[in-house]
């Protein structure tokens, strides 16, 4: 991967405790080492182990991917306000995964985002996904207060097919003026037939030179917030 971003973490399970990094290039692919163990995977639900399943006494899978842990993390968020420079929030991430069932699906999956921002915090909530944490977050800042992220970027939208707890974002930075006629799911302006022309797929909170806050226009998924 190039252009690595570190956010500092955290992993526990029954076995104990222990802080480390993970590293991301803010697109669609996340790393870490746990006990000596290189993880990877497209989203904090989906990392496994490169090397093949390590032995059960040092972890737990449900088809491959890590679970029966809690996975906590800090991603720096820009916040930004008409006429100042952007501040640096920090976004406060803590992913429980539960144990496999009989059909392999985990008896849980939370997820909780808080946004630091100037010493107070927002959101705090157990969430389904990114998009809906940051979307409250948004509605809970200050007003004049806004994101300054990729989930709030005027070239972005998702999937009508649905999205991932995290990335899955599609920007279409390279087709601006296509994406501006999008008005819903099919048709000749609709997602579907702009969609083999998305630049890359790209997680909620990253950011690129291209940002243009979120308008009236609202492509497939809307406004934001």
């Amino acid at each position: 991967m190039s252009g690595l971003r570190t956010w500092p973490g955290r992993y526990t399970d029954r076995y104990g405790s222990q802080e480390l990094a993970f590293e991301s290039d803010g697109r669609e692919l996340i790393r870490t080492t746990i006990r000596g163990v290189l993880f990877e995977g497209e989203t904090m639900d989906t990392l496994g182990a490169l090397a093949g399943d390590p032995p059960e006494r040092m972890f737990r899978f449900a088809e491959g991917h890590l679970c029966s842990c809690l996975l906590e993390w800090d991603v720096p968020l820009p916040v930004e306000a008409a006429g100042q420079d952007p501040r640096t929030g920090v976004l406060r991430c803590a992913l429980r995964l539960g144990h496999p069932g009989a059909s392999g699906a985990l008896d849980e999956e939370s997820l909780t985002v808080t946004l630091w921002l100037d010493g107070r915090a927002h959101g705090g909530e157990e969430y389904g996904d990114f998009e809906t944490a940051l979307h409250d977050i948004q509605r809970r800042l200050a007003p004049g207060d806004r994101l300054r992220a990729c989930i709030a970027c005027a070239w972005s939208d998702y999937s009508p097919s649905g999205h991932s707890m995290m990335t899955g974002l599609a920007c279409f930075r390279d087709t601006k003026d296509r994406y501006l006629r999008v008005d819903g799911k099919h048709g000749p302006q609709g997602i579907f037939a702009l969609w083999p022309q998305l630049t890359e797929f790209v997680q909620e909170t990253y950011l690129c030179g291209e940002f243009e806050p979120r308008g009236a226009h609202g492509g497939y998924r809307g406004t934001f917030p």
